[in-house]
């Protein structure tokens, strides 16, 4: 019997959008082998470390050894792993994977170090434009999470159209979650007279717009709320200005981040490029109203459930702010269309699609 073996590095890791996306695609995907028992095809999580790991169903957890876990990451990723897999088909979801193991499947999501490389040190773009040659070469099927990620993944010449699956995300974890409201009083927050958005230095991500917007008089009864690693003087640092009216809730936890979603007058996204983006879906499917830029995946994405604002304009998002916030029509037709927008992206959908993939490369009957 054939074992399709997850690479699990990123259980123990840091947390990021794509190890959400990987850790999702992990349990429906256990999910869906729960509901179509039998087959011809087994399913292994492979970790190296020690670290808490959900308890699936149908998908056996492997853990290396005690020599194993005191290898570099990278050493064991490129070597280890596939030496000790390589009867196995391995399914990498986080961007990078085994260069040596051809039966092999990669999920790119993006090509940012291509399309924005002033997001990126140098050393990060190298390392990643070199795994992503051999990768996109050599290994079976490259799962990315948009049509647009797909065209960029081609227009860069990481792989060929036809080796390319696109799997998009869900958003329905987020119902999941108990909301923690805690951070609206200690952020001495108005419900529905906030704006969240994501703190992040990053070039692409285009926050400086926004805090250019918030410095306008005509948003000074509005806070800015903007959640993540970034700080105050990480922003500074760089040259912007932060208006008095912007709030620094720093890393928050999934029920925390729910709560500030579900009261919050709308979640600003203006990025200059993105391979998928799902703050905004997540934001939707709680009933906060959206604003984007139209560009990357966002309007892929979005669809006409959110708001768009030339990401190069302070006059556009102070406008398209105030119409999220102030008008209570705008506001409810935003609300209900993002209902209908995120209810199209479930984890259920984008597991089937993954194994329907696989089954099809690995000659796996169900």
């Amino acid at each position: 019997m054939r074992t399709i073996a997850f690479n699990g590095k990123f259980f123990g890791a840091a947390p990021t959008g794509v190890h959400r996306v990987a850790e999702q695609l992990v349990a429906a995907t256990d999910a869906l082998i729960a509901a179509h028992a039998g087959g011809d095809v087994d399913y292994a999580l492979v970790v190296r470390d020690r670290v808490n790991v959900p308890r699936y169903r149908n998908i056996a957890c492997i853990r290396e050894s005690r020599w194993a876990r005191r290898m570099h990451r990278i050493a064991w990723e490129q070597c280890y792993f596939p030496f000790a897999r390589r009867r196995d088909f391995i399914l990498n979801l986080c961007n990078l994977g085994p260069l040596l193991h051809r039966d092999s499947a990669t999920m790119i999501h993006d090509a940012q170090v291509y399309s924005s490389p002033d997001s990126y040190s140098l050393p990060f773009r190298l390392w990643y434009k070199f795994q992503y040659f051999f990768i996109g070469k050599r290994h079976k099927i490259i799962f990315t999470v948009s049509e647009f990620s797909k065209r960029e993944l081609v227009r860069y010449g990481i792989a060929s159209a036809d080796k390319i699956v696109v799997v998009h995300n869900g958003c329905d974890h987020v119902f999941q979650v108990r909301p923690d409201e805690t951070l609206l009083a200690a952020l001495k927050l108005t419900p529905e007279r906030y704006v969240l958005a994501l703190a992040n230095t990053q070039r692409h991500k285009n926050i400086g717009v926004l805090l250019k917007a918030f410095a306008d008089p005509a948003l000074r009864d509005i806070e800015l709320v903007l959640f993540g690693g970034a700080t105050r003087a990480d922003f500074e640092s760089l040259g912007h200005v932060v208006p008095p009216n912007a709030r620094f809730a720093g890393r928050v936890s999934d029920a925390q981040l729910v709560g500030l979603m579900q009261r919050a007058g709308a979640l600003a996204f203006p990025s200059l490029t993105e391979g998928f983006g799902l703050p905004p879906l997540e934001a939707m499917a709680l009933g906060c109203p959206v604003i984007a830029a139209p560009l990357g995946a966002l309007p892929e994405v979005c669809g006409d459930a959110a708001l768009y604002a030339d990401p190069f304009s302070v006059p556009a998002w102070r406008a398209q702010i105030l119409s999220a916030l102030d008008d209570e029509s705008a506001r409810q037709s935003l609300i209900a269309s993002g209902y209908g927008q995120a209810a199209r992206f479930t984890w259920q959908s984008a597991a089937r699609s993954l194994v329907e993939s696989l089954r099809a490369v690995t000659g796996a009957t169900r």
